[in-house]
């Protein structure tokens, strides 16, 4: 499950095995139920008075405290399952985001443990990067769903591991597992002083400006410089596991944009509602929701055929919703992909739009170029960090292989 290609040398974990991998020490990320967010934003008001305001606007209280507690209890029997199997736990928490999930702590841990949904593993994934945490060390992710009745979790251990985590603990303690590595996006500003500019944490729902870590800016060499008319470029310290995001922040406004694919010679411009731009770990998500089809799709575009009312067309249209899932799986690719699929969001194409008219609005691509001419744009790394992306803002969209995510597989 994954590649030895996607680890450098260099890094902490990149000749471990599963079973010389030592665990002694796990960072346990917690999820931020409902009910905290509640607490968090209204800071002012007692338990009682924040339930009495939550059932005034017509809130089910008793849903998200029920919830609440399902997440909490769930957690502490993740705790005990490491503490049971030897390994010292700490907690960390979206409440207590720089002291808790700081660079320290990152590279203390052995293993990171996010507990909750997919939400909470990127969150995880965010922090688990060399990039952040300015060091060679890799640490491995493993995920546990604490509500598989409520949450998917793609990206979490399998759904039966929550009815019985030390049954997973127990395995991963004794390297009965596998290593999965999903690649990540690595994004690059490139600009004329080095500048970026400072990123919003959106976890949280309000305007906090992000812990700065600092990244150095570098000269760029004389081929880049020429051609994306730039002195400078500066790799910023978050990688995406999901996607990058660029767009205008009211969703009603258009997004002008110019893309560069894989460093050719054509500029591509696209008026759109944004840009996405995925791993294969993304797929499964956002990419997959702008790119699928209906069966209705399919239906309306068999109907539009000559001779619609042949056989051989009542046939496939007895098989629309057959079609339109198998098309829809066919968008999915690897976790260790090293490729990017970027999709234009909504293309406008009328008049001379795109340019040129042979642009595609999904391709996979080594590499993706994209600069600005939005009015009030961001660009955000797996919805929860962003940076103002205005008009000639640029960005390079890479992947490489020594930024892979480690994570811990088990059946």
């Amino acid at each position: 499950m994954g590649s030895r290609r996607f680890l450098s040398k260099g890094l902490k974990y990149a000749n471990f095995t599963p079973t010389n991998f030592k665990l002694k020490r796990a960072l346990v990320v917690t999820k931020l139920s409902r009910y905290e967010f509640e607490q968090q934003r209204n800071p002012q008001l007692s338990r009682e008075q924040l339930e009495k305001k939550l059932r005034d606007r017509g809130t089910d209280v008793e849903m998200i405290l029920y919830l609440h507690n399902l997440h909490k209890d769930f957690e502490k029997r993740v705790v005990q399952s490491f503490q049971d199997v030897g390994c010292e736990v700490k907690m960390a928490s979206r409440l207590e985001f720089r002291s808790s999930l700081s660079k320290d702590v990152m590279r203390w841990a052995d293993v990171i443990v996010p507990v909750g949904g997919d939400g909470t593993f990127l969150l995880s994934a965010g922090r688990a990067s060399p990039l952040f945490a300015l060091s060679q060390q890799k640490t491995p992710i493993v995920g546990f769903n604490s509500d598989p009745l409520h949450s998917e979790g793609r990206l979490m251990l399998p759904k039966h591991y929550s009815d019985n985590p030390a049954d997973a603990v127990a395995r991963i303690k004794s390297g009965d597992f596998k290593w999965m590595h999903r690649s990540r996006v690595r994004t690059t500003f490139l600009g004329n002083n080095g500048e970026i500019p400072e990123s919003t944490d959106l976890f949280r729902h309000i305007e906090v400006k992000m812990e700065q870590v600092t990244t150095k800016p570098e000269l760029l060499d004389q081929n880049m410089a020429r051609k994306y008319k730039a002195r400078m470029k500066r790799v910023l310290p978050y990688l995406a596991l999901n996607e990058v995001f660029i767009g205008e922040h009211l969703s009603a406004r258009v997004s002008h944009l110019q893309l560069v694919l894989d460093h050719q010679d054509v500029v591509n411009k696209t008026k759109c509602s944004g840009l996405c731009v995925s791993t294969g770990t993304g797929s499964t998500s956002w990419h997959t929701s702008i790119n699928r089809i209906t069966s209705r799709c399919v239906e309306d575009l068999l109907k539009s055929l000559p001779n619609s009312s042949l056989p051989d067309l009542s046939t496939l249209l007895a098989s629309s919703e057959e079609i339109a899932q198998q098309y829809n799986r066919n968008l999915l690719f690897a976790p260790d992909d090293p490729r990017l699929c970027y999709s234009v969001r909504e293309q406008i194409c009328v008049g001379v739009w795109p340019m040129p008219k042979t642009f595609k609005e999904r391709d996979f691509g080594q590499s993706v170029f994209v600069k600005s001419h939005c009015l009030d744009a961001n660009l955000v790394i797996d919805g929860s960090i962003m940076y103002p992306f205005n008009d000639g803002a640029k960005a390079l969209l890479e992947v490489h292989p020594e930024d892979a995510l480690l994570t811990i597989a088990l059946d």
